[in-house]
């Protein structure tokens, strides 16, 4: 047996000492054990403080009976959190440095969103947009500095490209004004046209040169950070059926949507880590539309903590809503989720139509379940984790078909 002296070691990157100032120069789409770095995930986690505040005012509104405006709003304040969470992993991908004026212009970023969540309370109840406003202000400005200091040190396209970013992101900050300055009905046009011109900047900045993003690097980012919101939904439910054991003492009542939540979240997770996305992400066509369509990802699974709140709330009686709309807070952003991992994940890899409408048959059941009553979030529960036993059993007869000779087809485009 091969003593673990005699094994082959991996090749390790040379630690570099923390330098003060060095050129922020691409980092290359090939670079061997591109991980996340801890500055990254420190990022990461003080950006779902702002995504929990988000969560606990649309809890709030639902269990009001505000339900669309609720979503509206945080549709809203997600959006900021994400497109700013989504820029910043993207340009970190291709140009992080690690030295000290790229560290010191991230904290500023992390402080951006901790103003941001502050002033969401505002935002939801009294249509405030100033505290928000001001956060997205201060992301916004650094992430324009390090994109100037990005073409500072290139030339040729690549400094055309870095320098359309910077002026892209500081021309739309100059539009997000419209929420604070114009009168409360035409926001929402302003929410629309600015998150088109939003989405638009890479695009057109890219048009001629590709920031040179690290496909695993970026899938790494992007599990991390719904790792982290899945967790973050757990505590949000974990806090709320505690409070309404402590206060209520109605543990029979809550104990079905405790244990639904649970497999839920579980099952969430299961289905997001099936299998590994880098390899899909060859072309910025493909990386584009992954990226972007995280939003419906990230937004749904956070927005089932928010769903397990309002049911508990319901469910101790001090929601003013029906057990019907309680249900449907859990089941719509489950199936949603649902249907946003297949479309993004899961179909590139499935293989025959079985196993193509495992996810989508899954989400329709989710919310069939909502006519469930009482135990509408403990049949979702129940649902999502047969749909993780039937996907397991269906993949292992596709590796046991091949084993014996079949060819399975290649992952799809």
């Amino acid at each position: 047996m091969t003593s673990e002296m005699q094994r082959p070691q991996r090749p390790q990157r040379p630690l570099r000492p923390m330098h003060p100032l060095r050129p922020l120069t691409a980092r290359g789409r090939d670079e061997p054990h591109r991980v996340a770095s801890p500055l990254e995930l420190f990022f990461d986690l003080c950006f779902v403080v702002a995504i929990a505040q988000a969560g606990v005012q649309l809890a709030h509104a639902v269990a009001e009976g505000h339900a669309g405006e609720g979503v509206l709003n945080y549709a809203m304040q997600f959006f900021s959190i994400w497109w700013a969470w989504m820029n910043f992993s993207w340009f970190a991908s291709a140009y992080d440095n690690d030295d000290v004026l790229y560290r010191v212009v991230t904290l500023v970023q992390i402080a951006g969103v901790l103003v941001l969540a502050a002033g969401v309370s505002r935002a939801f109840q009294q249509h405030d947009y100033l505290l928000v406003w001001l956060g997205y202000v201060i992301m916004r400005l650094a992430m324009a500095a390090q994109w100037l200091r990005a073409a500072k040190d290139a030339d040729g396209p690549e400094r055309t490209m870095a320098l359309r970013y910077a002026g892209g992101v500081l021309l739309c900050m100059v539009g997000w004004t419209g929420l604070v300055v114009l009168p409360e009905p035409a926001r929402g046009w302003v929410f629309l046209v600015m998150v088109i011109a939003e989405l638009s900047v890479p695009r057109y900045a890219e048009k001629n040169f590709p920031t040179p993003w690290h496909p695993h690097h970026i899938s790494e980012r992007y599990g991390l950070f719904t790792i982290i919101v899945l967790g973050e939904t757990i505590a949000a439910a974990t806090i709320a059926v505690q409070s309404g054991v402590d206060e209520h003492d109605a543990l029979g009542e809550l104990l079905p949507i405790a244990a639904g939540g649970l497999l839920i979240v579980f099952a969430a997770w299961w289905i997001y880590f099936v299998v590994p996305i880098h390899g899909h992400l060859r072309s910025n066509r493909q990386a584009f539309l992954w990226g972007y369509g995280h939003y419906l990802i990230f937004a749904s699974a956070a927005t089932i903590g928010a769903g397990l709140e309002v049911a508990v709330t319901q469910a101790i009686g001090k929601a003013h809503i029906t057990t019907l709309a309680a249900s449907a807070a859990v089941t719509l952003p489950t199936a949603l989720y649902l249907l946003s991992v297949w479309a993004l994940h899961a179909r590139h890899y499935k293989v025959g139509i079985t196993q193509q409408l495992v996810l989508p048959t899954a989400a329709l059941l989710v919310i069939c379940c909502t006519f469930l009553g009482d135990w509408a979030v403990l049949a979702a529960g129940l649902v999502s984790a047969l749909t993780v036993s039937v996907g397991v059993t269906l993949t292992a007869r596709t590796a046991a078909a091949g084993e014996g000779g079949a060819v399975a087809p290649a992952p799809a485009d």
